[in-house]
């Protein structure tokens, strides 16, 4: 019995034992594994056009920085990406899907695109701390101030989703004539609308500009702030998982000057916003956009914080007036 007693106990301390030693190897390892330098994941951001991601057509791409400098280098920030460098054929591209997407996103209903520019917001208000990050690199500010500005951004989202079924009832209505018809205006969208978003606000005012294009049932081509692009880019992604049906609105960065060009002069782009332009660029975009009779929204200055009127919602609006008898044609009381 002592000698079964012995071997057993021996059994034990040799699992016990081995065990011991396994766990001291897998930690060892988990240590080894945790020591090594972790190479970093960079963010790639695309131009959004058309419901999908291309880069860009030539290839090209730009440095973006924060804007201030830790290092101290004069004139430029600390490095935060390469972003996509759109050229004409990009421009020419988002036209095509702008024009595309018109025809379904006019004729939606006005509560359904409130629905879905609600959900933009919803979809915002889950990545916020993400653009939290990107405003206060691309605007310099600490992230408490980032923070709200990008609240302010959200709760615009939400603000023109609820003005899209009233707009029409604002602005449209019947009009007294004199005669037995009845004459009525409804506001319409114009079309394809070419935005130049604020340079400076690189998220609230790029919001500010494009919700309520696309709110009255225009598409829209938006070239992002040149210098601080990367939150425009990111809504992109946004927008692509938010039941905005794809070419409502296309995103391109690069070079304002050079992808503006290309759409004031484009036959099929019906109207162009100037936000983000200054006065020489504004001139030059605005003789171009003469040639087809684009309809232009001029450069000024703006206090994006403020609640916003019904400017921007009319601005892009066009006014089809309807006469229709009403069924009494004149004094003897004959009718139809």
């Amino acid at each position: 019995m002592s000698g079964k007693s012995d071997t057993t106990e021996k059994t034990v301390k040799s699992v016990k034992s081995g065990k011991a030693e396994k766990s001291t190897k897998a930690e060892k390892g988990a240590k080894d594994v945790t020591s090594e330098p972790r190479l970093a994941v960079f963010k790639t951001y695309k131009l959004y056009v058309g419901g999908k991601f291309p880069r860009s057509e030539s290839g090209r791409v730009y440095e973006v920085t924060t804007a201030t400098s830790d290092a101290g280098a004069a004139g430029k920030g600390n490095w935060l990406a390469n972003a996509p460098l759109a050229s004409r054929k990009d421009a020419r591209d988002a036209v095509v899907a702008a024009r595309k997407a018109f025809g379904g996103w006019s004729g939606a209903t006005a509560y359904n695109r409130g629905q879905i520019l609600y959900r933009v917001a919803e979809m915002l208000e889950g990545r916020k701390e993400q653009f939290v990050r990107e405003v206060a690199d691309a605007e310099g500010l600490s992230r408490a101030e980032a923070a709200l500005r990008v609240e302010a951004a959200i709760d615009r989202w939400v603000w023109y989703a609820g003005w899209t079924d009233k707009i029409a009832q604002v602005v449209g209505g019947g009009n007294p004539v004199a005669g037995p018809y009845f004459n009525l205006s409804t506001p319409e969208p114009m079309g394809v609308v070419a935005v130049v978003a604020p340079q400076e606000s690189s998220f609230l005012g790029l919001v500010s500009v494009v919700a309520p294009v696309i709110a009255t049932g225009n598409t829209a081509v938006v070239i992002a702030s040149e210098r601080s692009p990367l939150p425009a880019l990111s809504l992109g992604e946004v927008l692509a998982t938010s039941d905005v049906p794809g070419g409502v609105v296309n995103v391109l960065s690069g070079r304002t000057a050079e992808v503006a060009a290309p759409l004031a002069a484009h036959q099929d782009v019906n109207a162009i916003d100037l936000a983000g332009a200054d006065d020489v660029l504004a001139r030059e975009l605005e003789i171009a956009a003469a040639d087809n009779l684009k309809r232009v929204l001029r450069p000024q200055p703006v206090d994006y914080f403020s609640t916003p009127g019904t400017e921007r919602l009319t601005a892009f609006l066009e006014t089809k007036t309807v006469w229709h008898p009403t069924g009494s044609l004149g004094a003897s009381g004959s009718s139809y």
